[in-house]
């Protein structure tokens, strides 16, 4: 008898496992009820620091992506398997090597986000993350967690080489091209850093303090138009406090905003950290917490069992999750190659990177003579270190990246072997040097290597090359990255005395001979250039545009391919001709480890709120950028959406039509007036009746790029802008509102450069209303501009 009852108990048992449920997409509601309270607090938590290294719990090693940032955690009952996430934003980051194997996992390094803003081209956007969407997938990856789309508040914030622009409708469609092109892979990505996450320095706890009206207008419009026009997987709330609350835990932004207004029905995950309101952060719609840990999951089950979390916010966090894991190609049981084609990915690259490199100066100078131009002397350490992307999280492990004299090489040009062998040796020296101080310091995680500062030359050196050379090639680099913003300082913001010594120099001597000096600017974000921009001859600003960076530099020298890039960002002649840079810690040293004896002066005196450190004050308001430079009349060095080609257009013909329905049709016709073949930018700046508010003298409201025209050649660009693209924030009625009234359309090749208008009249005003949240404490004092 005792047998035949422990054979029933085994059948029972059985028969019990095998009618456990298996996740399917039309079957969450049933997982959710048979999901236990650990296994539900669980999933909203990742699998933890280094969940995808070798030993790791959550992965097999037949599944192991070395190098990704995070996982999801499995419930194998229940078919709910691991996720992977992994860093972007110019290409996936893992690691290139791995134990056991002497196989290798490179990622291409594509364009950094300001690059593909400056293309102003969505089309192409697309098409190179479309190949980076490939990378994911084909390495076993199901989240990228990028684009970055914070705005370019100041010029010295550290990531903003991973951000796209000053503006944001330009940021917000160049996410949505961005995230189409990930996602139709078929793997997802996470739209980031949610919000107003401006700065690096203390940006775990400081508290960006936002009116209402800047914070809509500028800080979560791109957001929005990223959310709406493209559908991404996830959003990844940031670090910082946004008027005080911390995003991860705002039910006002991760809700109200993100899913009520915006419609957004994916998830949302953490920056990676260990706050610890996490039950605030579910009850806000947080629904994954990176990169996990084990206190996480026990405040989730304490917080429910409390009644702090309610059942119903729990299974709608656990059912998003569930939601988004039948999404992934894990999910799906993709077998993944670790074989993406990066061949014909390096070859996409070298062709597209062109249209994002700036000419901001060109005096007859380029393209170079082929004729007249045999040999190169090519200066600056980027020069043969060149410097692709930016540090941290957005640092790809890439097989290579090209330098320019490689790039001058594939064209047919020589460079001075004397110059190039001394740079080498110099660099692989100082590298060394560099590399030492920073592991003793421990530094360098993820940081990448450090920039190789310009070696002293001599004037009788460049005396001594100059006969033997026919052009003098100069590049400047700077760079920055993730855990520190850049310094209003020489080396940084302004240039150091030997490399004006050096510019100098070579101009002196090469125009003392009838020959040219040629600027490279291969820098992450934008440094001072006004007083210098004079000396040279030609100025090309390469941004840090990717592993085939040398090789499109040197095509576009050589006329191989003709420059059609414009800038996503204002130069100012002066740092602090920049509003927000009185309210941004442009000098401070201390990153993100807050030295609190030094804000305290010493002593063990209670801490008091640090200015710009724990707080910021957005006092500019919506005068940022060109909306600031062009309504005050303030010159600058070179204009948001600025930029020279080898070619000259011609605008015509503008019309400007209004629909039934309120939107507004506005076209105009591009004729290439030069000899080359190029491509154009147009840009639509719009001026708005008041309707009660003060606005901006004219901001962008939609932009177009013709094909490539060749000489005599034309096109007809057409612009559709609907009526809430048109509204400003009204923080009176919390509306966005499109005033009644005359508007004028200004078709512009930058924002200080208008070439043709149309005018329309819209007879009613229009309103949209929006939620009263996210407002600061106390209003902002924000400064007036007439």
């Amino acid at each position: 008898m005792k047998k035949f009852f422990l054979f029933v108990t085994a059948v029972l048992c059985t028969l019990s496992v095998f009618a456990q449920p298996k996740l399917r997409p039309d079957n969450i509601d049933e997982i959710i009820k048979a999901l236990t309270l650990e296994e539900k607090a669980a999933l909203l938590v990742g699998g933890g620091w280094g969940s995808m290294t070798a030993g790791s719990m959550t992965a097999s090693s037949e599944t192991l992506v070395s190098g990704a940032a995070g996982t999801t955690r499995p419930v194998e009952r229940l078919g709910i398997p691991v996720t992977v996430l992994a860093d972007g934003p110019a290409g996936l980051r893992i690691n290139p090597t791995r134990p056991g194997t002497d196989k290798t996992f490179y990622c291409t390094g594509f364009p950094v986000g300001t690059v593909l803003a400056s293309t102003w081209n969505t089309a192409l956007v697309e098409e190179l993350t479309t190949a980076m969407g490939n990378e994911v997938k084909e390495y076993g990856v199901d989240v990228l967690l990028a684009p970055g789309q914070n705005l370019h508040r100041n010029p010295l914030c550290g990531r903003n080489f991973e951000y796209f622009s000053e503006d944001p409708l330009l940021s917000g469609k160049i996410s949505a091209a961005y995230v189409r092109g990930v996602q139709s892979n078929g793997v997802g990505v996470s739209v980031k850093h949610f919000a107003a996450n401006d700065q690096e320095v203390n940006r775990q706890q400081n508290d960006s303090r936002i009116n209402v009206r800047a914070l809509r207008e500028l800080y979560l419009k791109g957001f929005e138009i990223a959310v709406r026009e493209s559908d991404p997987w996830t959003v990844m709330s940031s670090y910082n406090r946004l008027n005080g609350t911390f995003t991860q835990q705002s039910r006002d932004l991760l809700t109200t905003v993100l899913r009520d207004e915006w419609g957004f029905n994916g998830i949302v995950m953490t920056d990676w950290g260990n706050k610890e309101g996490t039950v605030a952060a579910v009850n806000a719609g947080n629904d994954l917490m990176e990169p996990g840990m084990q206190n996480e999951i026990d405040r989730i089950i304490a917080g429910v069992k409390d009644g702090s979390i309610s059942q119903e916010q729990l299974d709608t966090n656990v059912k998003r999750m569930l939601e988004y894991i039948v999404r992934t190609p894990r999910f799906q049981g993709y077998k993944f190659s670790n074989k993406p084609d990066l061949k014909a990915h390096a070859k996409l690259v070298h062709n597209a990177t062109a249209e994002g490199l700036v000419l901001l100066e060109n005096n007859g100078a380029l393209p170079l003579c082929k004729k007249c131009v045999k040999t190169v002397a090519l200066y600056g350490t980027g020069s043969y270190d060149f410097i692709a992307g930016g540090t941290g999280s957005g640092n790809v492990n890439k097989a290579y990246v090209r330098n320019v004299a490689e790039g001058f090489k594939a064209n047919g040009l020589e460079v001075d072997a004397d110059i190039q062998a001394w740079y080498e040796q110099y660099i692989t020296f100082t590298k060394t040097q560099l590399r030492n101080n920073a592991a003793d310091n421990g530094l360098g995680i993820l940081l990448g290597d450090p920039v190789v500062p310009e070696m002293e030359i001599s004037r009788s050196f460049i005396e001594k090359k100059q006969p033997m050379t026919d052009v003098a090639v100069l590049t400047i680099s700077r760079n920055a990255g993730e855990g520190d913003d850049r310094k209003a300082a020489d080396g940084d913001w302004t240039l150091t005395g030997q490399e004006r010594e050096l510019m100098q120099t070579l101009a002196d001597v090469y125009h003392a001979a009838g020959k040219k000096l040629v600027v490279v600017l291969n820098i992450g974000g934008v440094i001072e250039t006004a007083s210098w921009k004079h000396i040279p001859d030609a100025v090309l600003l390469a941004w840090t545009p990717g592993q085939e960076g040398g090789l499109a530099v040197a095509d576009v020298l050589c006329g191989a391919a003709n420059p059609s890039g414009k800038l996503p960002m204002t130069f100012p002649v002066s740092y602090f001709d920049i509003p927000s840079s009185f309210n941004f810690p442009h000098n401070y040293k201390g990153g993100n480890s807050i030295d609190l004896a030094a804000l305290l002066g010493g002593g063990n005196m209670r801490r008091r709120m640090v200015k710009d450190i724990d707080y910021t004050d957005y006092a500019e308001g919506i005068w940022v950028g060109y909306r600031y430079f062009s309504t005050a009349g303030t010159q600058v060095a070179y204009p948001f959406g600025y930029g020279l080609s080898y070619t000259t257009f011609a605008y015509s013909k503008p019309v400007v039509k209004v629909a039934k329905d309120g939107s507004i049709t506005a076209s105009v016709t591009v004729t290439n007036t030069g000899s080359v073949a190029g491509k154009e930018i147009v840009q639509l700046y719009v001026t708005a009746p008041d309707g009660g508010l003060v606005k901006p003298v004219y901001e962008l409201k939609g932009f177009a790029k013709t094909k490539e025209l060749g000489p005599g050649a034309s096109e007809t660009l057409t612009v559709t802008i609907d009526p809430y693209t048109l509204a400003s924030f009204n923080e009176a009625t919390s509306a966005w509102e499109t005033a009644a009234g005359n508007y004028t359309v200004h078709f512009a090749a930058s924002a200080a450069d208008i070439r043709a208008t149309g005018t329309f009249k819209l007879a009613k005003p229009q309103s949209w209303p929006v939620h009263k949240v996210l407002l600061p404490a106390e209003p902002v004092k924000e400064i007036t501009v007439k």
